[in-house]
């Protein structure tokens, strides 16, 4: 028989008071997450802490669809979690979505 586990839906802030390109942390059962509003509106949630050096990403430089670590400069792709070579490493992302103004992650 096949388990299936259902995702815990958490909300983060109301749409609009996330600034674009402005990391926001939330934790999740001792688990740090970056959510961060890019300038195309789109939500993106990540492991909030960097693989490298354990930096917090939620405030990093967000360049497009990446975020670079505030303590080295590790360059994480926000759509898939891996780190920009020459480094290496990934973090966790998470599915977001947007309903009814409110941003909610799944964990």
């Amino acid at each position: 028989m096949a388990m299936t586990t259902s995702k815990q839906k958490v909300f983060v802030a109301n749409f609009d008071e996330m600034q674009q390109r402005i990391g926001r942390e939330i934790v999740v059962d001792g688990i740090k997450i970056a959510v961060f509003r890019l300038l195309d509106n789109r939500i993106k949630a990540i492991g909030g802490v960097c693989p490298h050096t354990h930096g917090p990403l939620a405030e990093g430089i967000v360049s497009g669809e990446y975020v670079f670590c505030p303590l080295h400069d590790y360059k994480v792709s926000l759509l898939d979690g891996t780190v920009q070579e020459p480094d290496d490493g990934s973090v966790a992302t998470y599915d977001t979505s947007i309903d009814e103004g409110k941003v909610y992650i799944f964990v």
